[in-house]
């Protein structure tokens, strides 16, 4: 894994880029969407039809270009948003899976991306950002995912070399760890401590000897926008993976 550099780059470099944004309505996907729009960046989202659309504030949705991909073929949401860079943040995340969700999580971990990609390339567009996760790294072992949404991230992973290698795809991804900041509406550490505090409740906790790594939301969404800027800028000598990490 490699060292992603923050740089400036100056304003008469600034251009009007199109953004297709997948998990815009989520935690992370939010924060991004804000971060290209100040940017200036021109976007696109896909959505679902169940998709909670409430994090994006109205000003937002007024600038933002949605697709329904349960009622739009992904081929032609890619044409017609015609982006110059896909940014894939959508996942389906669950610890320990149930049988019951086995469906959904190769769904939307795997066979979503895999069409993703694929209406990429027959639209002829090469530009593409990606999550992954800490998770697919257990005990620091690259080739040991922590549970089965790990291995479907490890699955993508195999795919998305398959497009680089055979069809041209320039790809970048971003392992991402624990995330904090306002109006996460996750069931995570640092988001629930302040309202445990303010009931004053107490939380069961494990001795405390492991390691975690949090980084704040607008880091992360700042480091997908660079990524993205970079491909903007052909530096295809860039693709790789990255960690983004507080430490």
């Amino acid at each position: 894994m490699q060292r992603l550099i923050y740089g400036v780059f100056g304003e008469e470099e600034k251009m009007t880029y199109r953004a297709l944004l997948t998990g815009g309505t989520g935690f992370i996907g939010g924060y991004l969407a804000r971060c290209l729009l100040d940017d200036g960046w021109q976007l696109s989202a896909v959505v679902r039809t169940s998709s909670n659309v409430e994090f994006l504030s109205a000003d937002m949705k007024e600038q933002i270009a949605l697709y329904n991909a349960d009622r739009m073929d992904l081929r032609d949401i890619v044409r017609e948003a015609a982006p110059d860079v896909v940014f894939h943040l959508a996942a389906y995340y669950t610890t320990i899976h149930a049988y019951e969700e086995i469906d959904e999580l190769i769904a939307s971990n795997v066979t979503f991306g895999t069409k993703l990609l694929d209406a990429m390339d027959q639209n002829n567009l090469h530009n593409f950002v990606y999550a992954r996760s800490s998770w697919q790294h257990y005990r620091d072992d690259p080739n040991e995912p922590a549970n089965l949404y790990a291995a479907s991230k490890d699955a993508f992973d195999a795919i998305v070399k398959f497009y680089t290698a055979a069809r041209g795809l320039q790809a970048i991804s971003l392992t991402l760890f624990d995330t904090y900041g306002d109006h996460d509406r996750r069931n995570k550490l640092l988001a629930i401590l302040p309202k445990l505090a303010a009931e004053g409740r107490r939380l069961a906790l494990s001795p405390g000897e492991q390691q975690v790594d949090f980084i704040h939301v607008e880091d992360v969404a700042q480091a997908f926008l660079l990524a993205g800027t970079y491909l903007m800028k052909g530096r295809t000598d860039l693709c790789g993976d990255y960690v983004i990490s507080s430490g």
